[in-house]
């Protein structure tokens, strides 16, 4: 018999079970745990997400603890310390003579923990009596808000130890003096050029402090003090205190002396021949050592907020000019040493030549032909004879050897930081005009230092030297090499004796210094601008070198864009450095010899 309820039971009876089937069915029985249950079931996707989270957390926090955890502990550590710069203390730097000529002296930067100030004003007070200047300039750092600000560095000793007892006395708090040192300089604003500056942090920026800075400034040490809430140091608690090593000290070949005297003359030179700049370069040709550098403006070091970069500038090194005449000393050295001409020889000198597409004349207002030797070229600085003998002589080939040979277009290797080595072209870029304007100083550019070393060379048998500033470092001396032989000791000893006419009989006579024998050669070479050379500006100079027999003191004057040529400027200042430095050194004049 067929059930009443039909199909439609079946769903009635799924629809009207038990309460105790539809709990087991929603929630599971036994031991099943939300939704675990004896048969199994689906993982609900609020326990998934809980489960990725977890894992997340889980995996970040071992990426802090392993991986980061140095990083974090570095972190906790800076917020619960201080830590302060010890600097060095500095090597001091020495002339020849064992002379001081920069060290440096204990100091203070002054700080402040804004954060400790309770009596601005009163503290403010303090700080202007002692420190200078107004009290309220000194009330903007007290309040700021930092836990450390600093409100000078390297104040005087003796006032900030007087602003410690003061605010001792008074219990104002939240001022500290940090011991540091500071550059001096006993002979004032003597020598900056070449020494150099250095900055708030005792590095080196400019001249010889730049130049030795890593082996003057040794090594910083540090203190690590605890601090509690808002950086404020912890009292009684311990300091870590890692001890700075000073630096070296440096001793160079400088005579303050003689330094004083050029600088002095040059300064006034500049001034009465109404030149832009001025600069002279004293030596021994021997080694290469320097007695004296400078060039017009000078930086005063005691006065470092008025220094522009030009001061910093020594022009004999990082600026490049036509050296004009002296140039023509090269160009007989290299045409004797080239067994192209001899001293003996004559040459039927032209009133005038054509170099490149230029006619050349001499100043002496000579027009018609004359008989020359190398000798009297050099005595009356004849621009047509010293071209005649570049370009009918000596030829390029030998032209380019010969000023490689002596070092011109190639860095000295001066001890001094932004030396450039000018602009001469090689032999490869000669065009028709380049041996004859070379041949008397024109048509390429070079700093002064080159035909320092060049001439020196003559002065010294032949041989190069590196002009230098230091000797010793560290109580070690410096061994500076030679760099070679540019002529040989017969071509020198020749080209001295020439040059000894040029002062005796020639456009040197200006330079003359009584009792003693000169060699030297003057030079009035015109400067280009834009291509151009300038009229009536000169950089009028004179390099000569003395004993001429037994070299002792070369020296470079130049006067750059005076409207005077060199033997009626330059010369006289060279006569007056020379005659100071010889008698300086204790060289003996000629009359001893008698």
């Amino acid at each position: 018999m067929r059930d009443r309820r039909g199909s439609d039971s079946w769903s009635r009876d799924s629809r009207e079970a038990s309460y105790d089937e539809v709990s087991r069915k929603r929630y599971g029985t036994g031991n099943g745990l939300l939704g675990f249950g004896a048969g199994g079931g689906k993982l609900p996707q609020v326990f998934i997400a809980f489960l990725c989270i977890l894992v997340i957390l889980v995996a970040r926090l071992a990426y802090i603890q392993i991986i980061d955890g140095k990083k974090y502990a570095d972190l906790a550590e800076k917020r619960r310390t201080n830590t302060q710069v010890l600097q060095a203390r500095r090597g001091t730097i020495y002339d020849r003579k064992g002379n001081v000529l920069a060290k440096s002296e204990e100091c203070y930067d002054v700080y402040c923990n804004p954060m400790e100030v309770t009596d601005t004003e009163a503290e403010a007070e303090l700080l202007a009596k002692w420190l200078g200047g107004d009290a309220q300039a000194y009330e903007k750092f007290l309040t700021q808000n930092s836990t450390f600000v600093y409100i000078q560095r390297k104040a005087e000793k003796q006032a900030c130890e007087s602003l410690r007892k003061d605010l001792l006395a008074s219990k104002q708090a939240g001022v500290y003096l940090l011991e540091q040192t500071r550059r001096v300089y006993p002979y004032g604003a003597v020598c900056g050029q070449i020494l150099g500056l250095v900055n708030v942090d005792n590095e080196g920026i400019s001249g010889l402090e730049l130049k030795y800075n890593d082996e003057l400034s040794g090594v910083d040490g540090e203190m690590i003090m605890e601090t509690g809430l808002q950086g404020i140091p912890i009292a009684g608690a311990a300091a870590k205190i890692t001890e700075p090593r000073d630096g070296k000290d440096l001793v160079l070949s400088i005579d303050i002396d003689a330094q004083k005297f050029v600088e002095d003359q040059i300064a006034v030179a500049t001034k009465e021949n109404e030149a832009e700049s001025g600069f002279a370069m004293v030596c021994d040709p021997r080694d290469g050592s320097i007695l004296a550098a400078c060039s017009t403006p000078y930086a005063d070091l005691t006065k470092p907020e008025a220094i522009s970069g030009n001061e910093l500038n020594l022009k004999l090194v990082s600026s490049s000019y036509d050296p004009g005449s002296i140039f023509k000393v090269l160009t007989e050295a290299i045409g004797l040493e080239s067994g192209k001409v001899q001293a003996s020889d004559y040459f039927t000198m032209p009133g005038t030549i054509l170099v490149g597409y230029d006619i050349v004349t001499d100043e002496d207002g000579r027009w018609e032909p004359e008989n020359m030797n190398l000798r009297e070229v050099l005595r009356r600085s004849s621009n047509v004879g010293a071209a005649y003998i570049a370009q009918e002589c000596i030829g390029a080939d030998a032209f380019a050897e010969g000023i490689e040979r002596f070092g011109i277009g190639t860095l000295t290797g001066i001890d001094y930081p932004g030396e450039t080595a000018g602009m001469v072209k090689s032999r490869s870029q000669y065009d028709g005009s380049s041996v004859g304007s070379m041949s008397f100083g024109q048509g390429l550019t070079i700093p002064m230092v080159q035909m320092v070393r060049a001439v020196g060379a003559i002065a010294n048998s032949g041989k190069l030297c590196t002009p230098h500033f230091a000797t010793a470092v560290g109580g070690k001396e410096i061994k500076w090499e030679t760099q070679g032989e540019a002529i040989s000791e017969g071509t020198a000893q020749k080209i001295t004796d020439m040059m000894r006419t040029v002062v005796e009989d020639g456009t040197g006579y200006t330079a003359a210094v009584d009792g003693y024998d000169v060699a030297a050669k003057t030079g009035t070479g015109e400067q280009a601008e834009n291509g151009t050379y300038l009229k009536g500006k000169y950089l009028a100079s004179l390099i000569g070198f003395a004993p001429a027999s037994n070299p002792e003191v070369l020296l470079y004057v130049g006067l750059n864009e005076t409207p005077y040529i060199s033997y009626s400027s330059a010369g006289p200042v060279f006569s007056a450095i020379m005659g100071e430095v010889l008698k300086d050194m204790g060289v003996l004049s000629s009359s001893w010899d008698e």
